[in-house]
């Protein structure tokens, strides 16, 4: 009797062994498998347009990225055409892409080809624009956008030195002239930068330290569509010569954009600012993009916002890899960024403010551009 009880209890101990071991083995199976099954698998990955030169970085450092880690890519530019970047994406699914990474141009208008994604088993990464009024987006990867919005606007303080570097408040007390601008309406980052200037700035208009002359500071009126140069340029000519005919002078604006910016500079210049009798107004801007890094050397733009967008594809190609083997990537925001439907786990990243003080410090020394290319001394 007793050698039959230490048998039973034997076997018992030998069958709940072996059942471990079979699960560990299978816990073991699973995740090679889900490692295996993400080598070599084709990543779609759709940028705005080429015009842009953030993006072409962009869309260069995803693929080497992805690349490097045994993925196939398939990189695409739509030019600011939303039916172009649609059918991009709709031949990305045919083609089996198992991850799209989406830098949309219009965060509105992808509804059905995400569906099309989710119905096939595709995880979607939203690239630095959220998408919106989809259930369909897994991730968003960006920088922290309300950050860069009170970035701008605390240079356009510090350079009219109603701020000090420190936060301190600074020695000038205005009324100081500004005008405002916004980014694109169908890019919902636009809204981001827009509240996050104005949280900033709206206690100084409302003290009369800062005066918006011409009276628009609405978003939907300043906003820019598509990010355009030309119109940014087109409605600073109208606002110098409806608002501006009396002889007063613009002292700042708050340009979201270094396209913008650009634009804008070159209508200031052709109503006489750029002179040492009128000197330009401080012009904020964003993206570190090299003519207006130069232009800041030169005296003629005041700043720009640098979003390090090697290290966002780095990030960006992290949480690809880490979805394709059956994991969850990092995130650090789960509240903000509520595209309509949901509120899309995202990964924001640090902005700097650039001014010619730090030029060297911040793009140099990184290695984000060589001292050559944008003419530094």
């Amino acid at each position: 009797m007793r050698i039959g009880r230490i048998a039973t209890v034997l076997s018992a101990v030998a069958l709940t062994a072996s059942l471990a071991a079979c699960g560990s083995s299978e816990k073991t199976i699973d995740k090679e498998a889900r490692e295996a099954a993400g080598k070599g698998a084709l990543i779609g990955v759709t940028m705005p347009t080429r015009s842009s030169e953030r993006w072409i970085s962009d869309g260069d450092n995803l693929k080497a990225g992805l690349e490097k880690l045994g993925y196939k890519v398939d990189l695409q530019y739509a030019e600011n055409d939303i039916p172009t970047q649609v059918n991009q994406l709709e031949n990305q699914i045919t083609k089996g892409a198992r991850l799209l990474i989406v830098a949309s141009i219009d965060g509105t208008t992808l509804t059905t080809q995400l569906q099309r994604a989710a119905d096939n088993g595709i995880k979607v990464i939203a690239y630095d624009r959220l998408i919106r009024n989809s259930p369909n987006v897994d991730y968003y990867a960006t920088f922290d956008n309300f950050k860069v919005g009170v970035q701008q606007a605390t240079s356009l303080l510090i350079g009219l030195k109603v701020k000090n570097p420190d936060g301190s408040e600074g020695p000038a007390k205005g009324p100081f002239n500004i005008e405002l601008f916004a980014g694109s309406p169908d890019d919902n980052n636009a809204t981001f930068f827009y509240n996050g200037a104005m949280s900033v700035l709206k206690p100084y208009i409302d003290r009369g330290v800062l005066k918006v002359k011409s009276g628009q500071t609405d978003f939907k009126t300043i906003a820019i569509l598509r990010w355009d140069p030309a119109t940014a340029q087109k409605r600073m000519e109208d606002l110098l010569t409806n608002t501006y005919r009396d002889g007063s002078k613009v002292h700042g604006v708050l340009s979201p954009y270094d396209g913008l910016s650009i634009g804008i500079l070159s209508a200031l210049k052709s109503n006489g600012y750029g002179t040492a009798g009128q000197p330009y107004p401080i012009v904020t801007g964003q993206d570190a993009e090299v003519a207006s890094i130069k232009s800041i050397l030169g005296g003629e733009q005041y700043s720009t916002i640098f979003k390090d967008t090697r290290k966002l594809a780095e990030t960006t190609v992290q949480m690809a890899d880490t979805v394709l083997k059956g994991g969850k990537p990092t995130v650090n925001n789960t509240k903000d960024y509520d595209n309509g439907v949901k509120v899309v786990p995202s990964q924001l990243l640090e902005p700097v403010i650039v001014t010619k003080d730090n030029v060297k410090t911040a793009l140099v020394d990184t290695g984000y551009y060589t001292a050559d290319k944008i003419g530094l001394k």
